[in-house]
C-alpha cells in the first residue's frame, strides 16, 4: 500500500493527493468489493467533504449500488448507522489532520473494519486499475436517499448508562470546530448537566486550534475553562469525534490508559468475568486491574481494525487504546468518544468523588507518553536497539519492539505514515521514566547515526 492508502483508512491532502477523481474510483471499487444493494455515506465538516462525499457516492451509484446519505456525521455516528442498518459504510473525514487534508474510512456491514488486512488492499488495487485505465464517470445507476440517524444515535449512546444515575455535573467540552459540535449537545440535551462547549461551530478551517487533542498544546483552552468554570471534568474530542481525551477537575490530563482502566472496571461490574482488550501501549495497570476484577485481559496490536477483529474473535465487551479510542461490544464493536465520555461521567456520578481523586487508584506507574523520533530506516534502528538490549529483557514483536525489564518497559514501533519511531515507556516513578527514556533515545540516536 502507498500514497493515500494507509493501514486503516485513506487519507491525503486535497486536491494534490486525494481529489474527486480518486474519490469516484474508490467509490466504484468499494461498491464492487462489498457486493451489496446499499452503502451508507456520511461526511464531516471539512470544506472539501461535500465534494469528496459526492464523488464517492457517484462512484458507488455508478457501480449500481444505492447510497444511504446520512449527511453530516461523527465517525461513530456513521459506524452506528452501519451497524443499525447492517450495511457497509463510507465516512468522509481526515479525523485530526489539518484542514487541507481529507480521507475516507470504510467499514463492512455491522461496522466491521476494513483495513490493510481486511480488504483495503483489494480496494486500492481496483481503484488504481480504474485510474490507470482512465475511466470516465458515467451515469449513476444506483438510487440515493437521505435519512437522519442523529436521533436513534443519541438514544443508542444513552443506553450505555442509567440516565437516573447521572449527577448534575459541570462539564466543559472542546469540540474544536469538529463533528463533536453536532453530537455532543444532542447527547447532553435533557441530562441535567451544566454543559459548556468550546468552539461548537462546525468549521473545517479549524479557526481556533487543530482538532488533535493528543497534542498538549491543543488542550490549553479546555484546561483554562475547566479551572475558571470550576468544572468537574473536561472532554476534548478530535475532528470526527470518535476519540475523546479527558481532563480532570484540576485541569490535569488523563492518559488513555487511565480512562481505559476506569471504563474496564465499570464494564466488568456489569459483565463479571468478561474479556477486555487493551493495546500494547497501555499501562501495566490496565491488565492488572482487569485480572484483579476477575476479567480476562487480552493484549493487542495498535489500530482499530486489529482491535475490532480481536473483539469479534474473543467476544470482548470492551477495548481501550492509549490514543483515546474506546471500543464497545454493544456498539457493534466500534469505537465511540461519546459513549466513553458518558461512561466516565456515569462513574464519577456513581462514586461521588472528584475525578482528580478517583484517578489515583488507576495510576500506580509513571509514563513517558508518546515520544517521536525521526529516523532514516526504522527496521535497522529496531534491530540495533534489540541487539543492544539482548538478554536483558523479555522481548516480543507483536507491534514493533517491546522490551520488558520487570520494573520498567518500553515499546518502539514505526509510524504507519511517517519516517518516525514512536517510543512509549513506563516505570515506577517519573524520575525513572526520565532516566530510562534518555537511555533508550540515546540508543535510537546511535542506531540512526550508524544507518548513514
Amino acid at each position: 500500500m502507498g500514497g493515500i492508502f494507509k493501514a486503516y483508512d485513506i487519507r491525503g491532502v486535497v486536491p494534490e493527493d486525494l481529489d474527486a477523481s480518486w474519490a469516484h474510483a474508490i467509490g466504484v471499487a468499494f461498491a464492487e468489493f462489498c457486493g451489496v444493494d446499499d452503502i451508507v455515506v456520511g461526511r464531516d465538516m471539512r470544506l472539501t467533504s461535500p465534494e469528496i462525499a459526492g464523488a464517492v457516492a457517484d462512484g458507488i451509484r455508478q457501480a449500481g449500488v444505492g447510497v444511504i446519505d446520512v449527511g453530516l456525521a461523527s465517525t461513530d455516528l456513521l459506524y452506528f448507522a452501519s451497524g443499525k442498518l447492517d450495511l457497509p459504510g463510507a465516512m468522509i473525514t481526515a479525523s485530526h489532520n489539518p484542514g487541507n487534508y481529507n480521507g475516507i474510512k470504510l467499514c463492512r456491514e455491522g461496522a466491521a473494519p476494513i483495513g490493510a488486512e481486511s480488504g483495503l488492499v483489494e480496494i486500492e488495487a481496483r481503484a488504481r486499475e480504474l485510474k490507470k485505465r482512465g475511466f470516465s464517470p458515467s451515469a449513476a445507476k444506483g438510487a440515493i436517499r437521505t435519512i437522519s440517524m442523529l436521533e436513534p444515535y443519541v438514544e443508542h449512546v444513552r443506553s450505555f448508562v442509567e440516565i437516573s444515575e447521572l449527577a448534575p455535573l459541570r462539564v466543559v467540552a472542546d469540540t474544536a470546530n469538529g463533528m463533536g459540535g453536532l453530537v455532543v449537545p444532542a447527547v447532553f440535551d435533557g441530562l441535567g448537566m451544566h454543559l459548556d462547549i468550546l468552539y461548537p461551530e462546525l468549521d473545517g478551517s479549524f479557526p481556533n486550534h487543530p482538532a488533535d487533542p493528543i497534542q498538549p498544546e491543543n488542550l490549553v483552552d479546555l484546561k483554562a475553562r475547566v479551572l475558571t468554570e470550576k468544572a468537574d471534568i473536561g472532554l476534548a474530542f478530535d475532528g470526527d469525534a470518535d476519540r475523546v481525551f479527558v481532563v480532570d477537575d484540576k485541569a490535569t490530563s488523563l492518559f488513555g490508559s487511565t480512562t481505559t482502566a476506569l471504563i474496564a472496571r465499570r464494564m466488568l461490574e456489569k459483565n463479571p468475568g468478561a474479556t477486555i482488550l487493551y493495546n500494547l501501549i497501555c499501562s501495566k495497570a490496565v491488565p492488572e486491574l482487569i485480572q484483579a476484577q476477575g476479567g480476562v485481559a487480552v493484549r493487542t496490536r495498535v489500530g482499530h481494525s486489529f482491535i475490532k477483529a480481536e473483539m469479534a474473535r474473543t467476544g470482548a465487551v470492551f477495548g481501550g487504546e492509549h490514543s483515546g479510542h474506546y471500543y464497545f461490544r454493544d456498539n457493534y464493536r466500534a469505537d465511540s468518544g461519546m459513549i466513553a465520555a458518558l461512561t466516565v461521567l456515569a462513574e464519577i456520578s456513581r462514586q461521588r468523588i472528584d475525578l482528580s481523586k478517583l484517578r489515583a487508584e488507576f495510576e500506580p506507574y509513571a509514563a513517558s507518553g508518546e515520544v517521536n523520533t525521526r529516523v532514516r530506516d526504522s527496521s535497522a534502528v529496531l534491530a540495533f536497539v534489540e541487539n543492544a538490549y539482548e538478554g536483558r529483557a523479555h522481548e516480543d514483536h507483536l507491534d514493533g519492539l517491546t522490551l520488558d525489564f520487570g520494573d520498567w518497559w518500553f515499546n518502539l514501533r514505526p509510524s504507519n505514515t511517517e519516517p518516525l519511531l514512536r517510543l512509549n515507556l513506563e516505570a515506577r516513578s517519573a524520575s525513572e521514566v526520565s532516566k530510562r527514556s534518555q537511555e533508550v533515545l540515546a540508543v535510537v540516536a546511535k542506531a540512526d547515526s550508524e544507518a548513514l
